[in-house]
């Protein structure tokens, strides 16, 4: 655990307030859920919780076998990072923070089907090296709320994707909100 050095006081109500510095680094918003665990220490420590971290497991096994069936580079993310990959370079995104873009297409719960050139194309990871060329992305909805996405990723150029890919990632992002919901 890395100590930070700022003290904050416990009001009357039990509340504490999380430094604006802190809540930056690690991506905290107003209304943003926070599991909280203690240890045999005394220790008290909250942790962004993902509700699709809750399936990671599941989410992975889906993941693993779209990519199968379907030969691209499988991603499903919650609304912070990415957690789960399955595909050919799937080490160069698994676990790490999406992107900017990626959030906010999440945010506004889009669906589409794009290729490098086009201006939806988002980078999924902040270092994102930009080596895929297409992609077929769908916001994962959960009882209302945009929860993260399910991304198909494709590098060659020569194969097109198409709207089979698209429903796809429609049905897995589908498929995952249920999930969730139960």
């Amino acid at each position: 655990m890395k100590a930070t050095g700022i003290v904050r006081r416990i009001d009357d109500l039990g509340r504490i307030v999380v430094p604006k510095e802190i809540r930056r680094t690690l991506r905290i918003r107003e209304g943003d859920p926070l599991e909280i665990f203690t240890d045999r220490e005394g220790e008290i420590i909250l942790k962004k919780y993902s509700p699709i971290g809750e399936l990671s497991q599941f989410a992975g096994e889906y993941a693993e076998s779209l990519a199968q069936t379907t030969g691209h580079l499988v991603l499903i993310t919650d609304c912070d990072h990415v957690v789960t990959a399955s595909g050919n370079g799937k080490k160069e995104y698994e676990g790490k923070p999406i992107s900017k873009q990626l959030e906010d297409a999440i945010s506004e719960r889009k669906n589409f089907l794009a290729s490098r050139n086009d201006a939806e194309f988002v980078k999924v990871t902040l270092d994102d090296a930009g080596e895929f060329g297409q992609q077929a992305l769908s916001t994962i909805i959960c009882e209302g709320d945009a929860i993260g996405a399910v991304i198909l990723y494709e590098k060659d150029e020569k194969s097109r994707m198409t709207e089979t890919e698209s429903k796809l990632a429609i049905a897995a992002a589908g498929f995952l909100g249920k999930q969730m919901e139960q």
